[in-house]
């Protein structure tokens, strides 16, 4: 079948099973735009190609498919830079498209010319440059392929503009085989077997869940575990949602901004069961302090993780849904009595008391009673008491950032689609209306700082012409809230180069001109009623511009460096102290 190029790149991407593209066409990707007129792929025409990453990268986590994005060489391929960093950083399969000029002037400084291969050589799993069209169809394979198997990611291919309009004779891609390219999925038998060994043996045991557990649905093997086992749960910022919130045994979110008892939980801990966990920095804060006491058990698929910032006990290299299947099965075995009784859950009552004690202790907790502010807590304990269950729950980064993840309630895996290693503000809008498009059978909420929002607002005006129904809560305190907290507890107060400004831009004009519906809200009396009425609006993107109470912080906080053990409670505790 004689195709050209553009033609065969199309028509391998439908062969991949892709439904929808993210782009912004340009003059270098331009042929590839003519054959989508033909192609059962939907185009969503972004304002910006870095929405179109994030809105990849948003459709990837709400569905668990590679997010697919296209757009033109040199700006528009520099533009995309961000989203790869953050799918890399958050290992979110994407495979992004970008024109290139024609080989011939490759080097010669041709006008839109960029070395994107280069440039995102460490931030993407691998890159191709594609110079032969009868590698088109192959490479595509090939690039979803390793976008997907093992530890996802995303994946970069270039694609020159007389190689798209060139002539070839079209065949389908064989198998994919990658020398060097091999994953071990299945767990060492002895390895499991001495975890399980290490488990029985524990008495103050902690499950410490990361990204890696959604990233190989293990959501289901893990409740298993968690149910024979009762050990209780702390679930990463990246893994909200694995293990259901409602669980007496879920503890919350550990790190810098974790519950007071997931944070104590992994420092009193004799053992630590990391699942598809890093060890990241904003976890363990000081790392020599972190979980001391603790024998550490490392179940991920990527061996680069192994040992790189705490060395493990026991290592549970593969898949982790293979590795909780595993532990599960040996955890069975050993605990049968020889009638397939057992002898489960853990004598672990002592621990148990002891956490609950610290959760009825520390709660999370706000001035629930102030009636001249909007509490930004309040407005997402409202939200998230008022949306039906598997609402997907997109946000930016930031204090509220951090107050969605303590606040709204995930008891649905893949509802919670955030930035978390990179922290990349303007994440929110675009990841939203990328997840709506994924899933539009559930709803989609965005909760926004108004530094964020204004980074990537345009992007509703793609969700109004596209007609994606998506709703964005603002939560604005007219300030970079999460620099103004650190500024005010580390910088003695002086607030450089924060303020924002709570009515420039008037929110709600801007809503409107960009096709929303959109309400303000400035007293505690309208929180409720606002959000009703914003549920009930399904044909249109919606707006709440929350006027929230400035001075407040997120608490609590372990301070950047510090011990996890010197875990600030709230205001009153970090004032009292930090100087």
């Amino acid at each position: 079948m004689k195709l050209t190029g553009a033609q065969a790149l199309i028509k391998s991407l439908e062969h991949q099973g892709v439904e929808v593209i993210f782009g912004l066409p340009g003059g270098a990707i331009l042929p590839v735009y003519d054959p989508i007129l033909d192609s059962s792929i939907r185009h969503i025409l972004v304002r910006h190609e870095q929405g179109a990453g994030h809105m990849a990268e948003g459709y990837s986590m709400a569905t668990r498919r590679p997010g697919v994005a296209m757009v033109t060489s040199g700006p528009g391929a520099t533009n995309i830079v961000t989203p790869l960093l953050n799918a890399f950083m958050d290992s979110t399969p994407l495979v992004v498209v970008t024109g290139q000029v024609a080989t011939g002037s490759i080097g010669t400084d041709a006008f839109q010319e960029c070395d994107i291969t280069g440039i995102t050589m460490g931030i993407t799993k691998h890159n191709w440059l594609i110079k032969d069209p009868n590698e088109i169809a192959q490479t595509i394979a090939e690039a979803f392929h390793v976008a997907t198997t093992g530890r996802p990611g995303p994946v970069l291919i270039d694609f020159p503009k007389d190689i798209a309009n060139s002539k070839v004779d079209y065949q389908e891609p064989g198998a994919v085989s990658l020398a060097g390219f091999t994953m071990q999925t299945e767990p060492d038998p002895a390895a499991v077997s001495a975890a399980a060994d290490m488990i029985l043996n524990s008495k103050r045991p902690v499950l410490y869940v990361g990204g890696g557990v959604l990233k190989s649905n293990a959501s289901a093997a893990l409740k298993i575990l968690v149910e024979q086992t009762s050990i209780p749960v702390v679930t990463t910022l990246m893994a909200r949602g694995a293990f259901p919130d409602s669980n007496e045994l879920n503890l919350g979110m550990p790190g810098m901004h974790g519950t007071y008892t997931a944070v104590m939980a992994l420092q009193k801990a004799d053992l630590v069961i990391a699942m598809g966990a890093r060890f990241d920095d904003r976890v363990t804060g000081k790392i020599s302090a972190f979980a001391p006491l603790a024998k550490i058990i490392h179940a991920d698929i990527d061996p680069a993780e192994i040992g790189k910032v705490r060395r493990p006990d026991i290592t549970l290299l593969g898949e982790c849904r293979r590795s909780i299947e595993e532990l599960t099965r040996a955890l069975t075995e050993k605990t049968s009595n020889g009638n397939g009784d057992l002898k489960l859950p853990l004598d672990i009552d002592e621990w148990h008391n002891t956490l609950k004690g610290w959760k009825q202790k520390y709660p999370l907790s706000y001035d629930r009673e102030a009636t001249d502010v909007v509490k930004p807590q309040y407005v997402i304990e409202e939200l998230s008491k008022r949306q039906e269950e598997g609402t997907i729950l997109a946000s930016g980064v930031g204090q509220h950032q951090m107050w969605a993840s303590q606040y709204w309630k995930f008891d649905t895996p893949n509802t919670w689609i955030n930035s978390g290693g990179a922290g990349t503000m303007g994440f929110a809008v675009p990841a939203a209306i990328g997840a709506k498009v994924g899933r539009p059978d559930k709803p989609v909420w965005a909760i926004d700082g108004d530094g964020c929002f204004q980074m990537t607002a345009q992007e509703l005006v793609t969700a109004s012409a596209e007609q994606i129904p998506v709703k964005i809560a603002i939560l604005n305190n007219a300030y970079l809230g999460m620099v103004r907290q650190w500024q005010h507890m580390f910088y003695e107060e002086r607030y450089s180069e924060v303020y924002l400004s709570p009515d420039l831009p008037d929110y709600v004009k801007w809503a409107e001109a960009m096709g929303a519906i959109a309400f303000r809200v400035d007293t505690p009396e309208e929180v409720i009623p606002t959000i009703e009425k914003a549920n009930e609006i399904d044909d249109r993107p919606v707006v709440i511009d929350f006027r929230t109470d400035v001075t407040e912080r997120v608490f609590p906080m372990v301070p950047a460096g510090a011990p996890n053990d010197d875990i600030l409670i709230s205001a009153e505790h970090a004032d009292g102290i930090v100087q």
